[in-house]
């Protein structure tokens, strides 16, 4: 991915993913990992903080004889979440309306589609 993912981008992507239900570490790493190229090292930092911003919860339950450290969203993370949600829905529409529009300033249609350059047949750029 070329994009770089913000804090703000990232506890949306947390809590996002919380409101299907709660999850261990190693589970909610994996499934951010299939989106967003991030580590492990860059997400325990993220819940810790999200945890003492009281946006999420935690509680420990045993499996084959360790203890799993599971995630919750709590209220305030939900609220936090719709926020995002809201935020982002905004963002996406805006940013979409800048990369994947063919119209130009001053409203000329450029004639491109999404995925195609400004310059023409011959490799040079368009005047």
């Amino acid at each position: 991915m070329i994009f770089q993912v913000g804090a703000a981008l990232l506890d949306a992507c947390v809590l996002s993913t919380l409101r299907h239900g709660d999850t261990y570490g190693y589970v909610l790493t994996q499934t951010l990992m299939g989106t967003l190229e991030i580590s492990e090292s860059t997400l325990y930092p993220v819940l810790r903080r999200l945890q003492k911003d009281e946006f999420l919860s935690t509680y420990d339950s045993p499996h084959m004889g360790r203890n799993r450290r599971y995630y919750k969203i709590t209220d305030k993370g939900m609220a936090r979440s719709n926020v995002y949600r809201v935020g982002w829905q905004e963002y996406k529409e805006r940013v979409d309306s800048l990369i994947l529009s063919d119209i130009a300033p001053g409203g000329v249609n450029t004639g491109m589609g999404a995925g195609e350059s400004a310059s023409d047949e011959k490799g040079g750029r368009r005047s």
